[in-house]
């Protein structure tokens, strides 16, 4: 089928457009309701806002252009709530040889070695390429339909604190199309020593998030207590990554949730990853999820890069999917979200900034189907609410008209199938989808691939 073809004019109307109720601001009387939760509607949009929303089939002024959508799909447009775009695209330069996580996180280590190297005499070109493949994956989000990014910054060395300088920069350069957030990723123990501090000072000037990696340890309450202060003090938001690994002794998310009760943190806190909830006893697995849902504490799940991750055991074939507990925190009101994680690079060789795709994957692997119920909104509007874009994530009057249209009718004929001829409307006005070849990043993998470490 042709690719549908949105009206070149300011005012027009989409119709018999398949809406899921749990994206939808307000309830519309009288519309149909089928049983994938999918609400058949007519959209009308004027100068990029959705001025009306009526039941399909709905009498309409004569004269407004429309478009007849045949029960596709519309969605408000994504929100990528974890993602490494600075790490990001080096797959063909730096491979995980064996598809661990100890191996990917060596790997990552010699891709940020390998660039040292090379642009040793000229820091401008290391920061350059840093820029070219974090801007890649920001080109990948928006033509696949993401509105909102927030990406894991690595800030371990003097060469990548200037990571933060490649995202204010780039902040700047998308704002008005992608709305940006970064997050500070690290071992907490580097926030006691004075270096920590400024580093604090830094996410603050440039509008961050304080984050990093939490590990079992005598001094993670110390940690994470320092943590929480100097976020407190600046008023900062957190994100760490939690538990990423098999290993049921690992309960660092019930000791970010007592740090947050104890600190009577007033600001948002998001732990990533959490696997090894999934692996505790009962009994453990409970207590820790009813102090994230005390603390306030949102949880995402990566199920990309953790199925691929986790339980690798080279020769053998895995027995767990490598995610955690969603359903179980989301029935006791822990707000939870899904997102892309790492893309082509050693956590995971795979991946296009997709949120569809990081939807119907999330589907298979979390098993969100039969109901599907709210789950759209683990893209969408659960981590704008968390991001703070409360007015993102979607559809209602008065909004902007921020979607993405599928052919896709039902669920089945949606997650089936790549929805490569999606339309994104970015208030109201169809954008151009074309993705970035691979083959812009050709000359940094030959630069950089060729040294050894």
């Amino acid at each position: 089928m042709p690719t549908m073809q949105i009206p070149s004019v300011d005012h027009y109307r989409l119709l018999n457009a398949q809406v899921p109720l749990s994206v939808l601001r307000d309830l519309v009387p009288g519309a149909t309701l089928n049983p994938d939760n999918l609400v058949l509607l007519d959209l009308e949009i004027q100068a990029g806002v959705i001025t009306q929303i009526q039941p399909a089939n709905s009498t309409a002024p004569e004269g407004i252009l429309s478009l007849d959508l045949k029960r596709g799909q519309v969605w408000p447009c994504f929100l990528d709530i974890h993602t490494h775009l600075d790490k990001g695209h080096v797959w063909t330069r730096t491979r995980n040889p064996d598809g661990t996580f100890a191996s990917a996180a060596q790997a990552a280590r010699d891709d940020w070695e390998k660039m040292g190297q090379v642009y040793a005499s000229d820091p401008e070109q290391f920061r350059e390429d840093v820029y070219c493949r974090f801007n890649f994956g920001l080109r990948c989000s928006y033509a696949h339909g993401s509105q909102a990014v927030r990406t894991h910054i690595s800030c371990t060395s003097p060469q990548t604190i200037a990571n933060l300088d490649v995202f204010a920069q780039l902040r700047q350069e998308w704002a008005g199309k992608l709305e940006l957030q970064a997050v500070t990723i690290l071992a907490l123990e580097y926030f006691l020593t004075p270096e920590g501090e400024k580093l604090a000072d830094k996410v603050a000037d440039v509008g961050g998030i304080l984050g990093g990696v939490t590990a079992m340890g005598p001094d993670l309450d110390r940690q994470l207590d320092r943590v929480f202060a100097l976020a407190k003090e600046r008023g900062l938001d957190l994100d760490f990554h939690t538990d990423e690994t098999h290993d049921p002794e690992a309960i660092t998310l019930q000791h970010v949730a007592a740090a947050a009760l104890r600190s009577n943190f007033p600001n948002s806190v998001v732990c990533g990853h959490c696997c090894s909830l999934a692996v505790q006893p009962p009994e453990v697995a409970h207590k820790t999820m009813d102090m994230v849902r005390e603390a306030g504490i949102a949880v995402v799940s990566l199920p990309m890069c953790n199925l691929y991750l986790q339980d690798r055991n080279p020769g053998h074939t895995p027995y767990w999917r490598g995610v955690t507990l969603l359903h179980e925190l989301k029935a006791l009101g822990v707000p939870v979200m899904v997102a892309s994680d790492n893309c082509r690079d050693p956590f995971y060789g795979f991946g296009d900034h997709d949120g569809l795709e990081v939807f119907r994957e999330a589907t298979r692997i979390l098993h969100l189907d039969t109901p599907y119920g709210d789950w759209p909104q683990a893209i969408t509007t659960t981590p704008a609410r968390v991001m703070g874009l409360s007015d993102r994530g979607q559809i209602g009057v008065g909004l902007m008209a921020d979607l993405v249209l599928f052919k896709g009718r039902g669920f089945d004929e949606l997650l089936s199938r790549p929805q490569h001829d999606r339309v994104v409307l970015r208030q109201g006005k169809a954008i151009d989808t074309t993705l970035p070849d691979y083959s812009e990043l050709d000359d940094l993998m030959a630069k950089v691939g060729a040294v050894s470490v």
